[in-house]
């Protein structure tokens, strides 16, 4: 084994043993270089690879700490959390939801209807399905054709069939330097590389994707222009127009997640500047519920046979039942209805959490369902993220969403969609509290 690896095993084991706590910053490169009797370049590549063990985390301008916590085995934010007051994960389901589903599930539940809904079903699902999914993801002046809709199981199946039809093995797909990390799970998966782009307070920065594609040519683009996850940010119509102009001048497709984008449907998708170069990805499962959900895929037409191909050839086609239950409530104004109430929900969910941390460092679009939160001094993300962990409330660490090797910000992301709202008030509470304490005090310096 390489002499870097054994001094790697070697830390592993003393943050195993605890002798190297959550939250200790470990020395700097040339300082434990020196320390050791090693060369620099080998000691980067220690902490490299105490990195992708995933436990250690870089933080701009700061240095490499020990992680929280070893990450689970499944992608950051797969499954739920068994914190008693989850912050992580953002499903919301409102109270009054089951009743209005049932309802419009009656129709459905007898032996004549059920039977049609019993057969497989393909890509391009019914034709009632696509007439109501078009409806459903329309926004603003943009209506997609009910021809290209193209139905996955949820929406990460749709994401991963998108980008194995547009990025071959080995080939290069850029996205937000911080992105939601499903993606990251389903480029390793794909054998996909991941190319980290800038982003500033408008949303992804369209000379980053030139710079980019000019060092090895990018085979298309993943971002979230409405409600990023995790940053919570809109990009504006400005920025729209010109990352649009860069897809077209460089000839790039590009993969637009809208699954928040139901929250600000005013806004148009990138879909409508970009037609022929822009494949609109969404769900159910934030607009409905994630039990309940389906993943839709509408690409322009000369790639519509590209797409509807991976999904087939993954496997990510919708159940034929769950497609029959999804048209009713997207026929019947179910969805629609729950969507209103969402949006309320949400702003007033945002609203509290900016009332309850004034004075910190947010960052969020007002009709978001998670904010961005850039801690205080002399707070640490890891440190943070183990403290409140010690509280009962789970928050994710930046460096969940960073991509590739690059440092983490300072910042935790907090999901507000999943608790009662009394106990989103006493969260928030807390992690103000201890926002405002010194990290020795909390016993995970």
């Amino acid at each position: 084994m390489d002499d870097y690896r054994l001094i790697a095993d070697r830390l592993a084991a003393d943050i195993a043993a605890g002798r190297l706590r959550a939250g200790d910053r470990l020395p700097p490169q040339r300082r434990f270089a020196r320390q050791h009797g090693i060369a620099a370049s080998t000691a980067a590549r220690v902490y490299g690879e105490l990195v992708r063990r995933g436990l250690a985390v870089g933080e701009v301008g700061r240095g490499t700490f020990v992680r929280a916590a070893r990450p689970p085995a499944e992608p950051a934010l797969a499954e739920p959390t068994t914190a008693r007051i989850d912050l992580e994960l953002n499903f919301p389901v409102l109270p009054d939801q089951p009743a209005l589903l049932a309802r419009s599930l009656a129709g459905l539940l007898t032996p004549e209807v059920l039977a049609e809904a019993l057969p497989p079903v393909g890509v391009a699902g019914t034709a009632a399905a696509r007439q109501a999914a078009a409806a459903l993801l329309a926004r603003a002046d943009w209506t997609p054709d009910a021809d290209r809709v193209l139905f996955a199981g949820n929406g990460r199946q749709a994401i991963a069939g998108t980008v194995a039809a547009l990025v071959p093995v080995g080939e290069r797909l850029g996205v937000e330097a911080l992105t939601y990390p499903v993606v990251k799970a389903v480029a390793a998966r794909l054998g996909v590389e991941l190319v980290p782009l800038a982003v500033d307070e408008h949303g992804l920065v369209p000379d980053a994707v030139r710079a980019a594609h000019r060092s090895g040519p990018l085979r298309a683009v993943y971002l979230q222009p409405s409600l990023h996850n995790p940053l919570g940010t809109t990009m504006p119509a400005q920025r729209r127009a010109e990352v649009a102009d860069t897809l077209r001048e460089l000839d790039l497709p590009a993969v637009e997640d809208g699954i928040y984008a139901f929250l600000r449907a005013e806004l148009p998708p990138l879909a409508a500047l970009a037609p022929e170069h822009v494949v609109v990805v969404d769900s159910l499962s934030k607009r409905l519920a994630p039990g309940l959900t389906l993943g839709f895929a509408v690409p322009p037409a000369h790639l519509h046979a590209r797409v509807a191909a991976a999904l087939r050839s993954g496997t990510w086609i919708a159940g034929h039942f769950a497609l029959a239950a999804a048209t009713r409530w997207m026929s019947d104004g179910t969805a629609a209805a729950i969507q209103q109430a969402k949006r309320a929900d949400a702003a007033a969910r945002q609203h509290l959490a900016r009332t309850r941390l004034a004075g910190f460092t947010l960052r969020a679009d007002p009709a978001a369902y998670h904010c961005w939160w850039e801690l205080p001094e002399p707070w640490r993300a890891e440190t943070f993220v183990a403290a409140a962990a010690r509280r009962g409330i789970a928050v994710t660490p930046a460096a969940a969403f960073t991509v590739g090797p690059a440092h983490a910000p300072n910042a935790v992301r907090l999901a507000l969609a999943a608790p009662p709202v009394p106990v989103l008030t006493d969260a928030l509470d807390a992690l103000a509290a201890l926002a405002r304490s010194a990290p020795e005090d909390t016993g995970v310096e």
